[in-house]
């Protein structure tokens, strides 16, 4: 695994949107479609705020990140590209670097959980919606 990294451009937005189509599809299955085709709108206006990149491995696509004031707002990795350490060592690297010391997550994505728990972080506080007022109760995690 040869991981580099380049920062997300108006130009990737297509290739970061189809990831995070794929990734919530194949991890979210408590979103509504109408949220999640909501989200999807939504989503490109949030690359503009966060430190965003592209995640690559040998000049192919793996996933992209964003953080914002420590907290990771989004990881998102390609579905054919899970559990092959790519997140850890994407989100290794941000702790690192200094980049994140904070993470949200869907109370119902069972399997983020676990991959933050492992990853270092513990759960802080819980809110009953999500950042857009939505039935989605999200945990706080920290390092």
């Amino acid at each position: 695994m040869t991981l580099s990294k380049r920062k997300l451009q108006e130009k990737d937005y297509d290739i970061a949107l189809e990831i995070w189509e794929s990734a919530v599809k194949a991890t979210h299955d408590f979103l509504k479609e109408k949220d999640r085709l909501e989200l999807k709108a939504e989503i490109p206006n949030y690359f503009k705020l966060v430190e965003a990149y592209l995640w690559l491995d040998n000049q192919q696509v793996i996933g992209f990140s964003g953080t914002h004031e420590q907290n990771l707002e989004m990881l998102f990795i390609e579905p054919k590209y899970f559990n092959r350490g790519y997140g850890t060592e994407i989100v290794q690297y941000l702790i690192r670097e200094g980049k994140v010391q904070y993470v949200d997550v869907n109370k119902d994505n069972a399997q983020a959980l676990k991959f933050y728990l492992k990853n270092g972080f513990a759960i802080h506080s819980e809110s009953q919606k999500d950042d857009q007022g939505r039935d989605y109760p999200i945990l706080h995690l920290k390092l």
